[in-house]
């Protein structure tokens, strides 16, 4: 993973800490030539008049609170700065994180983005304008949602899905063994390889046959799964990696394997659906957003354009 240009997005609602930019900074330690782009974007309503009622004290306004956030994001630039660190710095107003995050990606070209995400009630989940899962969907460059800067990124984990039962296509997979080989090589840390299987539940298994001997439909099952899963680990060019075959669904199975391994960096591949798809299905990095405590890092298939563009 060649990282040379990273934006960082910067939360509007804190100031003391910024995980995102935290995890930037670590990342400089390995990547010594990158250069960021600071980004924060507020929206206060009782700022914004609208046509009807829109005034040059509301103009003023928010050119005042732009201003405090201008300053606000060179203060946080300083000490890289004095680092050798080329960082530029923008303050946007407006709606909708996601939109001005995405357009952003489109006028600078990172490689990578990088946000806070926040822990979010089960009331909020259900909201699918959340910031997050719009640019789980549509960010053309890798997204890394940050949980937690301050801490070391040992462990390592890409989550694959050699049996594409998921849409993804199969150079997809490779893409993310590669990524997940090279950054932990860069940041010397353990490499795992996860991917996750599920039989029928014997509810739902309606072949007599199948029903009669469902204990050996199951190992057949995870059998298959085995057989691609050690035909994908022979075709990676990982050395020293650790592989884990999880029964389960990936947004079942992956919480407490997060949690059992202490891993700290969980890598995943998003494919491109429609917006209606989108919608009634979701992605299963949407999912496990806040299922994991540990970071997130979503990876498109090549060639992904995001699909909300006009």
């Amino acid at each position: 993973m060649d990282i040379r240009h990273m934006l960082v997005v910067v939360d509007a609602t804190r100031e003391e800490q910024q995980p995102a930019l935290e995890r930037a900074a670590q990342l400089l330690e390995h990547y010594t030539e990158a250069r960021l782009t600071l980004m924060l974007c507020d929206y206060i309503p009782a700022l914004d008049g609208g046509v009807l009622f829109e005034s040059h004290a509301l103009e003023k306004a928010r050119e005042s609170l732009l201003a405090h956030h201008k300053s606000y994001l060179e203060q946080l630039a300083t000490p890289l700065r004095s680092k050798g660190v080329q960082i530029d710095t923008t303050a946007i107003w407006g709606k909708r994180l996601d939109r001005h995050v995405l357009r952003e990606v489109q006028a600078r070209r990172p490689d990578l983005v990088l946000k806070t995400s926040h822990q979010r009630n089960p009331l909020k989940r259900l909201l699918l304008s959340a910031a997050d899962w719009q640019l789980i969907r549509y960010c053309e460059v890798p997204l890394w949602l940050v949980k937690h800067g301050d801490n070391t990124l040992s462990q390592v984990c890409a989550s694959v899905d050699p049996l594409h039962s998921a849409d993804k296509p199969a150079a997809l997979d490779n893409k993310l063994v590669a990524c997940g080989y090279q950054l932990s090589q860069q940041l010397k840390a353990q490499l795992h390889l996860a991917h996750c299987y599920t039989p029928l539940p014997r509810t739902m298994v309606f072949d007599a046959s199948v029903i009669a001997d469902y204990e050996g439909y199951a190992k057949e099952v995870k059998q298959h799964h085995a057989t691609a899963f050690s035909q994908l680990l022979a075709r990676s060019p990982a050395e020293g990696v650790t592989s884990h075959l999880l029964e389960g669904d990936p947004e079942e199975a992956l919480p407490g394997f997060v949690e059992e391994q202490q891993i700290d960096l969980l890598i995943m591949g998003a494919v491109s659906r429609s917006r209606l798809e989108s919608a009634l299905i979701g992605h299963t990095a949407e999912r496990l957003i806040d299922a994991t405590p540990c970071d997130l890092l979503i990876i498109k298939p090549d060639g992904f354009v995001d699909p909300s563009k006009p």
